[in-house]
Formats: C-alpha cells, sequence, structure tokens
C-alpha cells in the first residue's frame, strides 16, 4: 500500500467523495454509518460486545461518528497508510480514538489485539496480489473468537463501477467480486465466511430499502460485506 497515493487526497477526500456517489442521492455519512450498523446489528445478534475495534485503512475517520454512537463503550483505533489522512482525521473528529500509521508490511500491533477488525473499501487499492498478506497480517492482530467486516464495492454493479472509473482516488482501483474475495478470506484462517450484498436502492427508492433483508444474497447491490471469525491459533 502506497502511502503517498492517498496522502495527496486527504484534504479534499470528504467533498471528492460526496460528489462522486451524488447520483445515489445520498452522502458519505449514509455509507459510512450503514456500515458500522450494519455490523452493530449482526453483532447485537450474536450477543457480542466487542471492547476493541480496529479500523483498517481508516482514512479521514468517517466512520468515527458511527463508532461513537454504536459501540460508545469500544475502544476505537484507526490505522491507515497516509499519515495526512490521520491528521485531518484527528482534527475532524478530536477524541479519545487511538491512531497508527502502517509502515512496510507488517501492522504495528501485537498478536490478538481486537475484538472486531473492519475496513470500508479499503482492498481494491491493494494489489490482489497482497491481499493474502493483509487478511492473514489482521488475523493475526485479532483475538481468538474476534471478527471481520469487510466492505467492498461489487463490481457487478453498473453503477458502482461507472463511480468508481471516475474517481480519482480509484484511479488504481481494482475491483473484486464477493465470492473471489470471500475465497480469499478463507484462505488467510478466517472462519465462518459468508458475504451480504448491500444498497439495491437509490435515496429516490428508499422506501424500498425494507426489502434488501431479502435481498442479501443477490449479488446486485452497490457494495457487499464478507464477514468471518478468527477461530483457533492465529495466523
Amino acid at each position: 500500500m502506497e502511502e503517498k497515493e492517498f496522502d495527496k487526497f486527504a484534504d479534499e477526500y470528504y467533498n471528492m467523495h460526496a460528489q462522486n456517489i451524488a447520483a445515489s442521492g445520498e452522502g458519505p455519512e449514509f455509507f459510512a454509518e450503514y456500515k458500522v450498523s450494519d455490523v452493530a446489528l449482526q453483532l447485537q445478534a450474536e450477543n457480542a460486545r466487542p471492547r476493541t475495534i480496529l479500523d483498517f485503512g481508516s482514512g479521514v475517520g468517517n466512520s468515527i461518528p458511527y463508532f461513537r454512537r454504536y459501540f460508545p463503550n469500544a475502544v476505537l483505533t484507526c490505522a491507515d497508510v497516509s499519515q495526512r489522512s490521520l491528521d485531518v482525521s484527528r482534527e475532524r473528529y478530536p477524541g479519545n480514538e487511538r491512531y497508527a500509521q502502517i509502515v512496510g508490511d507488517r501492522l504495528p500491533f501485537p498478536d490478538d489485539s481486537f475484538d472486531v477488525v473492519f475496513s470500508a473499501c479499503v482492498f481494491h487499492h491493494i494489489p490482489h496480489e497482497e491481499h493474502a498478506h493483509w487478511l492473514s497480517e489482521l488475523n493475526r492482530a485479532t483475538a481468538t473468537g474476534g471478527k471481520l467486516f469487510i466492505f467492498e464495492h461489487n463490481p457487478l454493479n453498473p453503477l458502482t463501477v461507472s463511480a468508481v472509473r471516475t474517481c480519482p482516488f480509484d484511479e488504481n482501483a481494482r475491483l473484486i467480486n464477493g465470492w473471489t474475495f470471500s475465497r480469499r478470506i478463507a484462505d488467510a484462517r478466517w472462519s465462518n465466511v459468508s458475504v451480504r450484498y448491500r444498497i439495491f436502492f437509490p435515496r429516490m427508492l428508499a422506501v424500498l430499502r425494507r426489502l434488501e433483508p431479502h435481498l442479501y444474497s443477490l449479488p446486485l447491490g452497490a457494495q457487499y460485506f464478507v464477514s468471518g471469525q478468527k477461530v483457533g491459533v492465529a495466523a
């Protein structure tokens, strides 16, 4: 992962992101909140109460307000290759979050550090040949029994593909489909791996969003997330 690629967009990231997704009728806040809300709902269904959460590739901190809302008792660590992005995040949301820059090919955390690992639309920026390494690193840093939630853009959705193609900070992006990505996650020693597709309706059809729980297995949503669990010894 290249630090400079993200440093150059850090100060304008929010505005560029908002412009790029305008066709959906939603702003960055909608996309940031639904992800954290989905994680919270799944963990609540499992009666899980994480104490430590890692936001891998946290960028300029768009998810922070929602981690504070949905996980008020958890310690959140924001990690990114871009130091400028981390600085912008601190400026936007001063608080008790912890910050760490990722340098080189290893996460700067001891084994078994986190109960939940979260990543929002990061892996399409990572060369595909490096996915196995970083998925294994996330496994190493996750406590036994801990959960993984990785959200990604769906390359089977034409509107998503169009948005990525026209987005300046996605100029080097390579999308990955949910089936392939879930296999990579399983190969990195994550267990109970599953895929759920999300965001089928733009804001003008928001009344239909109540149907989405019936569409989770349909690979046409704008985004998807893969969840998994660390079982047994560290990878």
